[in-house]
């Protein structure tokens, strides 16, 4: 059994990779919104904080009712409490990607993880 996984991810509005990677310690999943759209809905966590990263195009999270401006290279850490919806600008779509992982689980990360 190989020790990685890849899989390649077309432009469709949602893609998981929990399965197709066979993830244990994360939710990894990549978005996309055209113009003037959005995630039909507004969710919290109970356990899992999430990161969002902006890969492309420009759009606003609003989280507790407080709006962020996105665009391209931006990264937002959402606690699990937080309220959360997601929408594309008028003009123009957004990509990004969600990692969820579990608020106050890391203990170990870069060198401190490392195997040489």
């Amino acid at each position: 059994m190989a020790n990685f996984s890849k899989v390649s991810v077309k432009d469709d509005a949602r893609t998981e990779l929990h399965d197709v990677l066979g993830l244990t310690g994360a939710e990894i999943s990549v978005n996309n919104l055209p113009a003037g759209a959005s995630v039909p809905f507004v969710h919290a966590h109970k356990n899992n904080e999430e990161i969002y990263i902006i890969l492309s195009g420009k759009g606003k999270a609003v989280v507790d009712g407080e709006e962020i401006a996105l665009a391209k290279g931006d990264f937002v850490k959402i606690a699990p409490a937080g309220k959360r919806q997601f929408f594309a600008a008028e003009d123009e779509g957004i990509s990004y990607a969600c990692i969820q992982v579990k608020e106050n689980s890391l203990e170990g990360y870069t060198m401190d993880d490392a195997v040489l």
